[in-house]
């Protein structure tokens, strides 16, 4: 049935990310996602998630901050500094939730922080609110 060549796309499939140093959370949040009607990328540590965005330049990337190799505080402000991927949205995932860890996520350049553990489900919540197009001449 796949003849090798990509089936077209139907364009509201938005593609989406996943930064996780572990290999359960990142499979996880990627099926699930799937299963919701994402395309999926995912990526290990912050150098790959640097070399993913780049190349597939997704839609929205949900960002481990603490990964090996290069850390997700880091592969945020390099995504943040770059003219190709500025202008996609990170969300900040972090199992330590410390005082100024927000503040910290978005000062590297994250434009949402999410507690782990957290809910597929209030991913892709957050995920969907990101990526609607804001429809401020419609409300007051």
């Amino acid at each position: 049935m796949h003849d090798g060549g990509e089936p077209p796309e139907p364009p509201e499939r938005k593609l989406v990310l996943v930064v996780d140093d572990f290999d359960d959370a990142r499979e996880m949040y990627a099926e699930y996602l799937e299963f919701v009607g994402f395309q999926v990328e995912v990526a290990r540590n912050g150098v790959e998630a640097v070399e993913k965005a780049q190349g597939a330049l997704p839609d929205i990337i949900l960002m481990d901050l603490s990964l090996p190799v290069m850390d997700g505080w880091e592969a945020t402000r390099r995504l943040k500094q770059d003219q190709r991927t500025r202008d996609i949205p990170v969300v900040a995932l972090s199992g330590h939730v410390l005082a100024g860890n927000a503040d910290q996520a978005r000062q590297a350049g994250a434009d949402e922080f999410v507690a782990k553990p957290c809910l597929p489900q209030d991913l892709e919540d957050r995920i969907r609110r990101m990526l609607k197009p804001s429809k401020s001449k419609s409300r007051p």
